[in-house]
């Protein structure tokens, strides 16, 4: 019998992670089971339990793969690096500009399925928790809202931005009203319901949210 290479196993495991990548861009990711992802693969059940335990490890290795895919880190470091010779605003309209061409950009499959998990995450919080807890690898938003906060605090040292609040209240608005973005957006978009008199266009809501930013800040 050949022996099986680390370069066939890893292989298998991609071609299962975009199996299931397409079964949740179809249907909400709580709804998605073992056996869609199966038939999705056209592998045998003995033949997926070879690579994967479980739905869960595969969900682990879908949200891996998406971090990879939906990448913005880059991004959020060279402006925040272009802080320095930026007055504040200009800051604050650049990163929520990015957020908005990035989450236009990936409305319909990457940002669907970060909602689908995010939905998961209310209704099995402890399920979500097993799935994250094998996943080292810092999220995108957790990377924007620790450089945007030092930024902000080095800004607030320099006499740039006067904030009429604590910073990290304003960064909880910030963050609270981008997942209502998202939120209101994918169910539009990938639903096609919406809240009544809204717009879902990400980069006016995020041009709006950068202003409301700019306010609270004391950046203007």
């Amino acid at each position: 019998m050949p022996k099986v290479t680390q370069e066939y196993i890893d292989n298998k495991k991609k071609s299962i992670v975009e199996a299931a990548m397409r079964v949740c861009k179809r249907k909400p990711v709580e709804m998605v089971t073992m056996t869609d992802v199966i038939e999705e693969t056209g592998l045998s059940q003995g033949g997926i339990y070879r690579f994967y335990k479980d739905l869960d490890e595969i969900l682990r290795d879908m949200i891996l793969e998406m971090r990879v895919r939906y990448n913005i880190m880059n991004d959020t470091d060279k402006i925040i690096e272009d802080s320095s010779n930026d007055d504040p605003a200009t800051t604050i309209r650049k990163m929520c500009a990015m957020l908005g061409a990035a989450l236009e950009k990936n409305l319909m499959d990457l940002q669907k399925l970060n909602f689908d998990l995010t939905v998961l995450a209310i209704n099995e919080p402890d399920r979500v928790d097993k799935i994250l807890g094998g996943i080292k690898t810092e999220s995108n938003m957790a990377h924007l809202m620790k450089m945007t906060r030092d930024s902000f605090v080095r800004a607030q040292k320099e006499g740039k931005i006067s904030p009429d609040k604590d910073i990290d209240r304003i960064l909880n608005f910030m963050s609270a009203a981008g997942n209502g973005i998202l939120l209101n957006c994918i169910i539009e978009s990938c639903y096609k319901q919406g809240m009544p008199g809204i717009k879902s266009d990400p980069k006016e809501l995020y041009g709006t949210l950068a202003e409301a930013m700019i306010r609270l800040l004391g950046a203007n």
